[in-house]
């Protein structure tokens, strides 16, 4: 009986031992419970997700199991299938928005500076037309007003060239002192008649008899190096303006996304959504996500090396309104020329092209040689035109140059300014996101161009597939450098708008800035002028009302200065 009792009480007391295990045991799970679910809240992801714009409806209060995640860890996560996929949407419009943010300043300054040289080159050839009708209208009266049309004619073209029309400068420069001459021999010899045949005689003489003194082949020299420079100038930063839009609207590959994603985003997935990715990091994914743009910098940097050369056939060491007489001015030279030496031109026609017919009206061309005595002087400083711009095109090409130094290697630099500590990335190495921790990152930077990508750890790419767009503009890039190159030489190359074809806007890139031009270029000799003037002119009439406006004194100043500077530094 006594066993019995002692027997009894040891197994109550073994069985409220048990029982203090079991409850201090639950207490354990229960207080270990409580911490870990303290330790995997999503509160902070939630509130993150919500300030980007999304909706909370598939984002957990508490981590779950990662294996659905198909681009970020797969441990216990914060992230969703559905919140995985919007993350990665909004990394290719983020990273969309980073290229487009660091390179607007620089498209910026394309659009604006093409903007207002053209502007100036266009004032500049309207001026120069007003100031020689003023002139030759005070000077020799109704004479000019009845042959206007030369003149007029002769800054149409001039115009027409420079805002990409089919035009030889040599060529229409020969034929206006052709028709000048007519005309002028015409009015010289008006007791005469002559038949369309004698004149055309009269003006295979040209050359032999210099009846301009030598201002035609100077101006001709120096009108054709001056025009060649402005409008290839002005293409350039069209040309720049087109491709840097354009390369800007990056192409994101799936492989970019990835590798975005993981980089921006996957830090919500494991709960760290301030946590900001390493610098060495983000610059592997943008060596590997801008590759293409990289391999475009070579090409970028030789046609702003073309671009500063030509820009420096713009201005030289003396300012181009000191350096060139306005083009009035020479023109009445010449005239004053063909006055002066009218007897032996009008002899030596005679003898070669024949008599001609005494006219039945039997005028005298004594009163007209007394107009054609009157000579004007040109402007002083404070008489000379100014433009609407209120600057001196060395000052506006001096200002362009810097931007387009500015723009060099602006496309190897682009993952650097994207990447800048602060701004995307994490200054502290120990601190930052390294693709799948807090810590430092390891993996060396890639070198840049979608080759060197072969190593690249972070984004996965096809080498062998270069991005086609890319490619297309490098080539744009090639073929207007050779023409810049070309114009600082002074020789001409085709440039011909596709949309030439009654579309031209009236600038010098033959296009508005709101719509886009895709050009052809042909290394050919300087385009053949068509025939017949008036169909010229009619076509230029309908590509735009532009047109009409006339020159300026000042550009074809700028226009000649140009080669006259060129030709001075080229036989120093």
């Amino acid at each position: 009986m006594r066993r019995t009792h002692q027997y009894l009480k040891i197994s109550l007391m073994c069985a409220m031992w048990r029982l203090q295990v079991t409850l201090c045991t639950l207490s354990v799970l229960s207080l270990s419970s409580a911490g870990e679910s303290k330790a995997r809240s999503c509160s902070e992801v939630r509130q993150a997700y919500s300030a980007k714009g999304f909706s909370l409806f598939h984002v957990p209060h508490q981590e779950v199991s990662g294996e659905h995640l198909r681009v970020c860890p797969k441990g216990y996560t914060c992230c969703t299938s559905e919140m995985e996929d919007k993350l990665s949407q909004q990394s290719k419009q983020e990273f969309e928005i980073m290229v487009e943010e660091s390179s607007h300043n620089m498209r910026t300054t394309f659009i604006s500076r093409h903007k207002k040289f053209d502007e100036f080159f266009l004032e500049l050839l309207d001026n120069s037309e007003k100031s020689l009708n003023s002139m030759f209208t005070k000077t020799y009266g109704k004479l000019y007003m009845q042959n206007s049309e030369v003149f007029q004619d002769l800054f149409t073209e001039l115009k027409r060239y420079y805002t990409g029309g089919n035009v030889n400068l040599e060529e229409m420069l020969n034929d206006f002192w052709s028709r000048l001459l007519e005309r002028m021999f015409q009015l010289l010899n008006s007791q005469y008649h002559f038949t369309d045949d004698y004149l055309e005689c009269v003006t295979k003489y040209t050359d032999q008899l210099k009846p301009f003194g030598d201002v035609p082949r100077k101006l001709k020299a120096q009108v054709t190096r001056a025009f060649i420079a402005a409008r290839t100038f002005v293409q350039g930063l069209m040309v720049g303006r087109e491709v840097a839009n354009r390369v800007a609207k990056v192409n994101v590959v799936p492989a970019c996304v990835k590798a975005l994603t993981q980089m921006l985003y996957c830090p919500y997935c494991r709960g760290m959504p301030e946590l900001k990715p390493c610098h060495n990091y983000c610059y592997n994914v943008m060596r590997g996500c801008l590759a293409n743009q990289e391999d475009l910098d070579a090409e970028w940097n030789l046609f702003i090396d073309a671009m500063l050369l030509v820009a420096d056939r713009l201005v030289g060491p003396s300012d181009i309104e000191a350096v060139i007489v306005p083009i009035d001015i020479k023109i009445s030279e010449a005239i004053m020329t063909m006055q002066d030496n009218s007897m032996q031109v009008s002899a030596k026609v005679f003898q070669g092209c024949g008599q001609p017919k005494v006219s039945a009206i039997g005028r005298s061309a004594r009163g007209i040689s007394d107009v054609f005595n009157s000579r004007f002087r040109p402007f002083t400083p404070e008489q000379r035109p100014t433009t609407a711009a209120g600057t001196s095109l060395d000052r506006l090409v001096i200002d362009i140059k810097e931007k387009l130094k500015e723009s060099k290697r602006f496309w190897s630099k682009l993952p650097d300014d994207i990447c800048a500590e602060g701004k995307l990335t994490e200054s502290d190495e120990e601190q930052c996101w390294n693709s799948h921790t807090k810590g430092r990152y390891f993996p060396e930077v890639v070198k840049g161009g979608l080759t060197n990508q072969v190593d690249n750890p972070e984004v996965v790419l096809d080498i062998t597939r270069p991005d086609t767009l890319i490619r297309q503009q490098i080539m744009t890039l090639r073929v207007m450098t050779n023409k810049l190159k070309n114009a600082y030489n002074g020789n001409d190359i085709s440039f011909q708008d596709s949309s030439d074809e009654g579309s031209s806007s009236g600038s010098g890139s033959g296009c508005s800035d709101g719509c886009t031009t895709e050009f052809v270029f042909v290394a050919t000799e300087a385009p053949v002028i068509g025939a017949d003037r008036s169909d010229e002119r009619a076509a230029a009439a309908a590509g735009g009302k532009s047109l009409s406006c006339g020159p300026s004194i000042v550009l074809v100043m700028a226009a000649l200065t140009l080669p006259l500077w060129a030709a001075q530094t080229q036989w120093r």
